[in-house]
């Protein structure tokens, strides 16, 4: 995992030099002397960049020795089990039109993101249950 912190780090460092250079150069052409949505949303890349970066390095110290980290490895070092997931569920197609609903109510009316909250949360409830069969299941 010390590769992927390196990644996530070259990323985050990336957009913090172009939020620098956003900010810079956008500075002049706003009426409050600054563009909103660029110098919130380029901070907000580098901050979360950096928070990945630093989880994955912390968890590389849980797991040394990953053939992701060893430059000699082969394809075949990483087979195995890689999770489990539903292959038919409709789950994660109710939590994606819930979210196509929010987003979609920024351009539309709030309102709609309402609704969009209230289908993306069944969406990723049903998902997360979705093969729970209760405490006394057999």
């Amino acid at each position: 995992m010390n590769t992927t912190s390196k990644i996530f780090y070259i990323i985050g460092t990336f957009f913090l030099v172009v939020g620098i250079v956003y900010g810079v150069l956008s500075h002049g052409g706003e009426p409050m002397g600054i563009e909103p949505v660029g110098a919130i949303a380029l901070p907000g890349a580098f901050a979360m960049s950096f928070m990945i970066a630093a989880y994955t390095g912390f968890k590389a110290k849980s797991f040394p020795g990953r053939p992701d980290d060893d430059h000699d490895a082969e394809v075949e070092a990483e087979a195995g089990v890689q999770g489990s997931f539903a292959p038919y569920s409709w789950w994660p197609l109710w939590a994606a039109l819930g979210a196509a609903m929010v987003f979609l109510g920024v351009a539309v009316g709030w309102w709609l993101s309402t609704f969009g909250i209230i289908l993306a949360m069944y969406g990723v409830i049903g998902w997360v249950l979705e093969f729970s069969r209760g405490q006394h299941a057999h």
